[in-house]
């Protein structure tokens, strides 16, 4: 099969592809892996689950019960993802500009590879990223399941009364991410 055939047959595979993904139904499905949020209404979102034990980088061991009245960031990010590293920026972003006025950001390093579950390459890591906020380790996927996680990086923001308030997977909806956090600072801690 010459050159131009073979194009051709790859562009009609894609076309049927389409069309089949999309009359089915599937796309949104498909689309998935590339980030999807929720948000959840106060009255309706569950408390969120307490940290599993690990070890800590850039802080003392923190629970979330003591951070009731702050505003608290999760992602479950590895220091491998291309994707968590395209959050970073937002993430640390975030936790900059609004640590003081009441967010805690804590980053939970869910390891997709062995490598990554040595934390001495996660702490040369942490630094090499400028990461400044705790990160915990999670190398037993303790908090991972917990959470339910399914994917690298997901986003979680609870409100000062420690119920998830938000969700992210994937990367995107910065804006809307940030629009809730400030939301979630401006509300009164009950």
């Amino acid at each position: 099969m010459d050159r131009r055939n073979l194009l051709i047959g790859i562009t009609v595979s894609i076309i049927i592809v389409a069309a089949l993904t999309y009359a089915t139904g599937l796309s949104k499905q498909l689309l998935a892996p590339f980030g999807n949020s929720t948000e959840y209404k106060s009255s309706g979102s569950a408390t969120a689950p307490e940290l599993a034990t690990g070890e800590w980088v850039n802080s003392e061991p923190l629970k979330l019960k003591d951070l009731r009245g702050r505003v608290v960031l999760i992602e479950f990010w590895t220091f491998g993802c291309i994707n968590c590293r395209n959050t970073l920026p937002f993430v640390k972003s975030w936790a900059d500009r609004y640590g003081e006025k009441g967010l805690t950001v804590i980053g939970v390093h869910s390891p997709e590879f062995d490598e990554e579950r040595n934390v001495e390459h996660l702490r040369r890591e942490v630094i090499s990223l400028g990461i400044r906020y705790p990160v915990v380790t999670d190398n037993d996927y303790q908090t991972w399941n917990a959470y339910k996680v399914e994917a690298w990086p997901t986003v979680f923001v609870l409100d000062k009364q420690g119920r998830i308030r938000w969700t992210r997977v994937g990367e995107g909806d910065y804006d809307e991410t940030e629009r809730l956090i400030q939301k979630l600072l401006a509300e009164k801690a009950s």
